[in-house]
């Protein structure tokens, strides 16, 4: 299981419209091969800025198969409107957990 972690800043005013663009998209995740759910958090400190957290079953479900689809089409264009940045994506594989 590989967990893609996305950090978005959002445009200041937006976070709202934001957090129900990104529960309109869980359609589009949910069609996406091997995904296997999302949670996505906003920072307390800095109330602009989200996490989202995704888990797929391989890395290639994010990059290749989710990113070439039209179901990332739909994703960018429900929530890409209000970045404020491009986000900074990174992928993590679980080593211990309690």
């Amino acid at each position: 299981m590989v967990t893609e972690i996305a950090q978005i800043d959002v445009k200041p005013g937006s976070e709202k419209d934001f957090e129900a663009a990104v529960a309109k998209a869980k359609a589009a995740f949910g069609r996406a091969k091997g995904f296997h759910g999302f949670e996505l958090h906003k920072s307390i400190e800095k109330p602009q800025r989200y996490r989202l957290m995704v888990k797929w079953a391989t890395l290639e479900n994010h990059t290749v198969d989710f990113r070439g689809s039209e179901n990332f089409t739909e994703w960018r264009g429900l929530v890409g409107q209000y970045f404020a940045a491009p986000p900074e994506v990174e992928h993590t594989e679980t080593v211990l957990t309690t």
